[in-house]
């Protein structure tokens, strides 16, 4: 055989790439052979060996003998073994193409987006195998760690059942651990935020206990408080024994007066959900460790997200993966691994894999305050009922039955799902319960749509290709879903149109630079409008998860972080639609514009609201200014009437006479500090009536933390953009007013030294882009 060194965990596609033999833009397939991995390690006597995961049809020998078969990649197994001083471990990864050929039964229905249906039969990730908005990466090999556990001298937690709920204000930490104790009973003492008490045992090797935590610092999604983590330690026989962190909080669903709704409730405060869908750190490796993990789940904090979901397509996340959540304050919801397919339930075999894979994972996170909302999986009675087939075929008793026992039996606390979409009179409805909404997108429906379809709660929506940033190579990879005959560049492009009256064929054509960084524009001014129309009190809509948060791979992707972690315009729109404190606006026609003000936070918040109407991009036709005291966690919506206090056609509905103004611009700002808390802009004319120069000028600085470009305009400035060789902007996208200045920092992709960036800031309206240069 040819050997190679391969890293554990990891992949075989990631050893090959190490190697020089794979390339993600070409990746030959992996699961037309079978694929071995050896080893030799020192040690005798009785161990364990654990192995965390094998991808995905796994046999193992130690010391030329059998110890080990797995053919569920989601599955922990350990074996007791005993070595023999100088031992010799072997895994080889059977072929799943040829696996898959003698798998046998038929399934009810078919779906077009996974590129094999016999993968229903096979507990592995649909990673790699829905190739239409993703490279066909074969994950093979022992993606998670394979460890020799050693004995110990001390006590030994086998297992821990951790339970943090609420009493009113007080917290109460129910644990139970199996301990092996070397068959005494000492006494044990549980300890949470300086208080103690007795655990008791509760038979051989179990000890059980609860503290009560009086008036505790609960957990919270970070946009609505702090996500307090408390250390939870146990003592005894002179050993101490760290179990990790805990966090008190509640969560619900309030499903509204009709019983048709579904919002989250968290400490009983309702809470916008918002956030993006995640799909993997690294598509090659799996990385599952926190030096990978958290760049990606801090991008998404930073964002003002505060729900990341992992779609059933993706792969069960790391211990790391959740721990990080806990410290950003990130819900975490959580598909079980099943998708777009219909399950062999029914074989006795599968069912007894897949309750364990539930189990396992579900014992291995049920501690984490994080972890808010569990979900059967993702559009599989979807795609039965758009395949026009009958109800009975929508649902399985793997999602009403098999799923929810588990889910209830060892997460009690944690909301329970059957699918994503499910609620509605057919399950794909968006007006009743979790929908996945494409009607602004895939379906390129108009923007009206977004308040039209009365969305409850979009557990995915928002899918474009999204171009990336200005420093990050292009790439040719558009998204498509499996058997379409457009991508989502068609969709892209389509909006282009209608928001900025251009003929986007011709404009690609004509000047592709342009063309690019409209398209870059177009992502942050969708996500901004359809999250307004969904944010304001009166709407019914209590969550959007965006389909995604980060590329697999090169080019213009669902991410609103390009694969090398840049983020991209739509990712900096969402950041403005997502703040905690926020205005808003919204075309209300005949009654003009409504400005929304909503305040999430624990505190007050004392702000001025100014509105600026502007013609020719400096001429000032209305200007008004108040104060508004925003109670903690509180929303309004006032009128442009309300706020101007006379007639004044803001958003040109009645049209007598000229248009009185091509832009409509509002700010937020703290009125004890000065400082913006946000801002909006409305556009009655359409965007492409912002066509005067804005008279851009900008200066580099340097201060104690880096680089910054400090930007000004003469007049009206729509859509910032930075381009910078080796550098992207802290913040872009957003629109300057008549002599505005804006300090924006530069954050470095590359180690350049101390040499000073050079670039670009370029203000992007339909018909061109006005720039000056800096450095």
């Amino acid at each position: 055989m040819d050997w190679i060194a391969a890293p554990v965990p990891g992949t075989a596609a990631q050893a090959l790439r190490e190697a020089g033999r794979w390339r993600l833009e070409d990746p030959p397939p992996l699961h037309d052979q079978d694929i071995w991995y050896r080893t030799r390690f020192d040690g005798s006597g009785r161990r364990t060996l654990r192995f965390n995961g094998l991808a995905t049809l796994a046999e193992v020998w130690l010391n030329g003998r059998s110890i080990l078969v797995s053919d569920n990649m989601f599955l922990t197994h350990e074996v007791e073994v005993d070595l023999a001083g100088d031992n010799e471990l072997v895994v080889v990864f059977r072929s799943l193409d040829a696996e898959i050929v003698r798998r046998k039964g038929r399934a009810r229905w078919r779906t077009a987006l996974v590129e094999n249906n016999r993968l229903r039969q096979v507990r592995t990730t649909l990673l790699g195998h829905m190739t239409g908005w993703q490279p066909a990466v074969h994950v093979v090999g022992p993606w998670r760690g394979i460890e020799l556990v050693e004995q110990t001298s001390g006590p030994h937690v086998m297992a821990k059942r951790i339970r943090a709920t609420l009493d009113g204000d007080d917290g109460l930490l129910d644990v139970s651990l199996d301990i092996d104790c070397g068959g005494t009973r000492p006494e044990a003492r549980l300890i949470v935020a300086g208080i103690d008490a007795p655990l008791e045992w509760a038979g051989e090797g179990l000890l059980r206990g609860r503290l009560r935590i009086p008036d505790v610092e609960k957990w919270w999604p970070h946009t609505h408080g702090a996500p307090t983590l408390h250390r939870v330690r146990v003592t005894f026989g002179g050993f101490e024994i760290d179990l990790g962190q805990v966090g008190f909080r509640s969560i619900d669903v309030d499903k509204g007066s009709d019983g048709r709704g579904f919002a989250l409730r968290v400490n009983g405060q309702p809470i916008f959900a918002r956030g993006a869908c995640w799909s993997t750190a690294d598509l090659v490796t799996l990385a599952g460790d926190r030096e990978t993990l958290a760049p990606w789940l801090r991008q998404a904090r930073d964002a003002h997200m505060n729900v990341i979901r992992v779609g059933g397509t993706m792969i069960y996340e790391s211990d790391d993966f959740f721990a990080v959540c806990d410290e950003l304050g990130l819900l975490v919801w959580h598909d079980f691994m099943f998708a777009n397919m219909d399950y062999p339930i029914a074989d006795p075999s599968f069912r007894a894999s897949v309750e364990r894979e539930a189990d396992q994972f579900l014992a291995r996170v049920q501690a984490h305050p994080s972890l808010g909302v569990l979900c059967g999986g993702s559009e599989v009675g979807q795609q039965a009922a758009m395949l026009g087939l009958p109800s009975s075929l929508w649902s399985s008793p793997l999602f009403d039955e098999i799923l929810p026992a588990i889910a209830r039996a060892v997460c009690p606390d944690v909301v329970f799902v059957a699918q994503s979409p499910c609620g509605g009179d057919l399950p794909f409805q968006v007006n009743a319960g979790v929908s996945h909404y494409y009607g602004v997108g895939a379906y390129r429906l108009p923007l009206e749509d977004a308040r039209r379809a009365d969305v409850r709660f979009a557990a995915e929506c928002l899918a474009f290709a999204n171009a990336p940033a200005a420093v990050t190579p292009a790439g040719d990879r558009v998204p498509r879903d499996r058997g379409a005959d457009w991508d989502f560049a068609t969709v892209r492009d389509h909006y282009l149109e209608r928001l900025y009256a251009v003929d986007a064929a011709k404009l690609r054509a004509e000047d592709p630079v342009h063309y690019l960084r409209l398209s870059r524009a177009l992502s942050g001014d969708l996500m901004e409008v359809v999250v307004a129309e969904w944010r304001r009190p009166a709407s019914r809509c209590a969550g959007a998860l965006v389909w995604m948060l980060k590329d697999l791979s090169p080019g213009s992707g669902w991410g609103v972080v390009d694969s090398s972690g840049i983020p991209k315009l739509a990712w900096h729109g969402l950041r403005r639609a997502f703040r905690p404190v926020q205005v808003a606006l919204t075309d209300e026609g005949l009654n003009g514009l409504a400005v929304h003000l909503t305040n999430e936070t624990a505190a007050p918040v004392s702000t001025k609201l100014s509105l600026l109407c502007l013609q020719a991009g400096d001429v000032v036709v209305m200007r008004r200014e108040c104060q508004v005291d925003l109670p903690a966690r509180s929303a309004r919506t006032m009128t442009s009437a309300e706020l101007i206090g006379s007639f004044f056609d803001i958003t040109y509905a009645y049209r007598f006479g000229p248009p009185p103004l091509e832009v409509a611009f509002v700010t937020l700002e703290d009125a004890v500090t000065g400082g913006r808390l946000s801002e909006a802009a409305h556009f009655p004319l359409g965007r492409s009536a912002i066509a005067q120069d804005p008279g851009l000028s900008a200066m580099l600085e340097r201060d104690g933390e880096g680089w910054v470009v400090a930007i000004q305009a003469n007049r009206f400035a729509p859509c910032i953009q930075i381009e910078a060789a080796h550098h992207h902007a802290e913040e872009e996208g957003f629109h300057l007013l008549p002599g505005e200045q804006r300090r924006v920092r530069l954050l470095a992709t590359a180690d350049v030294g101390e040499n000073p960036p050079t670039g670009e800031v370029l203000s992007v309206a339909s018909k061109l882009a006005t720039s000056c240069r800096f450095g």
